[in-house]
């Protein structure tokens, strides 16, 4: 028998193209041809036989939100940004409305997820977080690592011929991990990696991904105009952490563990930030955050929706969590044994400490999973 889920997306898609163009409806043919497709595919989705990838939610959305001339059959599928006004405020509403059909569709997977079983199906990179189905150009950006760090100067100076570039990136090991997945995830799709003190404004108005606490200007304007509650801890430069201001005007702070007796001291437990938010820059984008009180925890961040372990069950949370709101953070605590990262299970209770969205009542400290 047929998933109610998907059928119910089916039959929005279907009734999406019945209603067509200025009342008018239009054929799956002419769906396929504005997105390069079988005519079968587009029967099986709105059968309920197979779901549509979020790419493709996203252009129903831009096409049956964009202007056609009247009666047209070979319908153009505006980019996002042709969209302005209504088309704009139509566009976000349907968007948001498939993705939320599509996360009931797929809720078998999230529950699945939830119960740490292995019935979880595997999505493709493309189908995962890091995957920005409008196609723009994506900005991976560090900070520059202090000369004090570097062991030795002349990798990082042009002039010299064992020069390397990334000598000079802060959190390599997180930005090595991020960046081939991102590029997995978006093929063809241009994704640039960016020292923090050389953004400039093509590169802020871009998907923008900020690894570790970075605190160069354009940076720091971005972050600030997120007004998250979460905020880097400074009070305590040996060990860090991560403020979290409370309703009552009362702050919480997160701090990593150590073990030992200075200098031998050992890092045990370290904290995690993820945040997904619109790009203040350019709402039609998005700004991520991956940040942590060292580089072990910044590493854990971004392996929490790249590590194939682990990275469909904390969509899935995601998702279950927050549907398809486009802002929320969630702070979460890493195991690090004998200097290595253990990927931070969302699911699993103890494991987020503080989780926040934009949206009423989307506020708290630790959680259990809903039964």
């Amino acid at each position: 028998m047929m998933d109610g889920g998907k059928r119910r997306l089916g039959d929005r898609l279907r009734a999406l193209r019945e209603a067509g163009f200025h009342g008018e409806p239009v054929t799956q043919g002419v769906v396929a041809r504005a997105f390069r497709k079988s005519v079968p595919l587009i029967s099986s989705w709105e059968k309920g036989k197979a779901v549509p990838s979020e790419e493709w939610l996203h252009a129903y959305a831009r096409l049956f939100a964009g202007t056609h001339p009247h009666g047209e059959s070979h319908p153009r599928l505006p980019a996002a940004e042709d969209l302005h006004g209504e088309e704009l405020d139509r566009f976000e509403q349907l968007r948001r409305e498939l993705l939320e059909l599509r996360d009931a569709a797929t809720s078998a997977a999230s529950s699945a997820a939830q119960q740490g079983t292995d019935e979880l199906t595997t999505l493709s990179p493309w189908e995962g977080m890091w995957h920005f189905a409008d196609r723009s150009p994506i900005t991976l950006v560090c900070a520059r690592l202090p000369a004090e760090l570097r062991a030795v100067r002349a990798p990082t100076s042009p002039e010299s011929p064992d020069y390397v570039e990334l000598y000079a990136y802060s959190d390599l090991d997180a930005l090595i991990e991020l960046y081939g997945h991102v590029c997995a995830a978006n093929p063809g799709v241009p994704v640039h990696r960016k020292l923090a003190d050389e953004l400039d404004q093509s590169d802020v108005t871009n998907h923008l991904v900020l690894l570790g606490g970075i605190d160069a200007p354009m940076a720091r304007r971005v972050v600030k105009s997120l007004d998250l509650p979460v905020v880097r801890d400074r009070d305590d430069p040996a060990t860090g952490g991560f403020r979290v201001a409370g309703e009552d005007g009362r702050a919480t702070v997160f701090r990593p563990e150590l073990e030992g007796e200075a200098p031998d001291q050992r890092l045990v437990q370290d904290v995690a930030h993820f945040c997904r938010a619109p790009n203040p820059f350019n709402r039609m984008r998005s700004v991520t955050l991956c940040d942590g009180t060292s580089g072990r925890s910044t590493y854990a961040a971004v392996r929490t929706l790249t590590d194939p372990r682990f990275r469909d069950r904390n969509r899935a949370y995601l998702r279950r969590r927050y549907g398809p709101r486009d802002t929320y953070s969630v702070l979460a605590r890493v195991t690090i044994v004998a200097g290595e990262v253990i990927t931070p299970d969302w699911t699993q209770d103890g494991t987020v400490l503080h989780e926040w969205s934009s949206a009423p009542g989307l506020t708290a400290y630790g959680h259990r999973p809903a039964p």
